[in-house]
C-alpha cells in the first residue's frame, strides 16, 4: 500500500513513516492540512492517516474536502479527540475508521488494511510503467516482454520507482526504504543499484527508462 500521513506531531510522524517503510509500504507525511490536502488529490494513495488537530486547513475540513471532490481514498482518523461525539463527527464526514491516541502501530496497520479490503474490490497485482511491468503476487519483473531478474534490493527499489511512477523519489526516501528510516549512512550507494537495474532492464543510455533528475533523484515515468 501506498500511504499518506498527515500529522503535525513529529515525533508520531517519525514513528509512523519508520513503521510503515519496515512493514513494505511506501509512505508519504504531510506536518499540515493545507500540505496533506494538496498531497491527496495530487497522489494516487492507497490509504490516508489524518490526525484531526492540524496546522493550516483543520483535519475535518481536509476530509470534508477531499470528499466533496469525489476522492474516495480510505481515510482512518488518528486523533486525541477520543469522546463518542468526536468519532461520530469524524465517521459522518467521510472517515473509515477512528483510532484514539495514545495507539498501537501494529492495531494502526491492520484497521488500515481492513479498510483498504472493504473499501478496494480488486486489490493491485501488479504495477506497469510503459514497457515494464512487475507483479507483486510472484514478484516476476518483465521488461519489453523479457523476464528480468532481480535481487531482493533491486526489485523493492524498482517497486518503490513504480509507486511513483511520475515523481522524483529522493535517494534518501531509496535509502530508508530499503535499510529502515534511521538509515544515515551516505546516499550515493543508491547508484550503485540503481546502475545495476539499469544495465538488467537492458536499455539504451538514451532511452534509460531510470531517470536520474539532477540533484533531487530518480523518476520512472508514468506513461512511455
Amino acid at each position: 500500500m501506498n500511504i499518506l500521513v498527515i500529522e503535525d506531531d513529529p515525533s508520531i510522524g517519525k514513528t509512523l513513516v519508520q513503521g510503515f517503510t519496515e512493514a513494505g509500504h511506501p509512505c508519504q507525511w504531510a506536518k499540515n492540512g493545507n500540505d496533506g490536502a494538496r498531497l491527496a488529490a495530487e497522489q494516487q494513495a492507497d490509504a490516508i492517516v489524518l490526525d484531526l488537530m492540524l496546522p493550516g486547513a483543520p483535519g475535518l475540513d481536509v476530509l470534508r474536502g477531499l470528499r466533496q471532490q469525489g476522492i474516495d481514498t480510505p481515510v482512518v482518523v488518528l486523533t486525541a479527540k477520543g469522546a463518542v461525539e468526536d468519532r461520530v463527527t469524524g465517521l459522518q464526514n467521510g472517515a473509515d475508521d477512528y483510532l484514539v491516541k495514545p495507539f498501537a502501530f501494529v492495531e494502526l496497520l491492520a484497521r488500515i488494511e481492513a479498510v483498504c479490503r472493504r473499501t478496494s474490490s480488486r486489490p493491485l497485482a501488479t504495477l506497469s510503467s510503459g514497457p515494464l511491468t512487475l507483479d507483486l503476487t510472484t514478484r516476476r519483473v518483465t521488461c519489453d516482454g523479457r523476464e528480468v531478474e532481480l535481487t531482493p534490493t533491486e526489485f523493492s527499489l524498482l517497486e518503490l520507482l513504480m509507486r511513483y511512477a511520475g515523481q522524483v523519489v529522493t535517494r534518501k526516501m531509496m535509502c530508508e526504504h530499503i535499510w529502515g528510516f534511521d538509515w544515515d549512512g551516505p546516499t550515493n550507494v543508491i547508484e550503485v543499484h540503481v546502475n545495476r537495474l539499469r544495465r538488467k532492464l537492458g536499455r539504451q543510455r538514451d532511452d534509460w527508462i531510470i531517470r536520474t533528475i539532477r540533484g533531487r533523484g530518480y523518476s520512472i515515468p508514468s506513461a512511455a
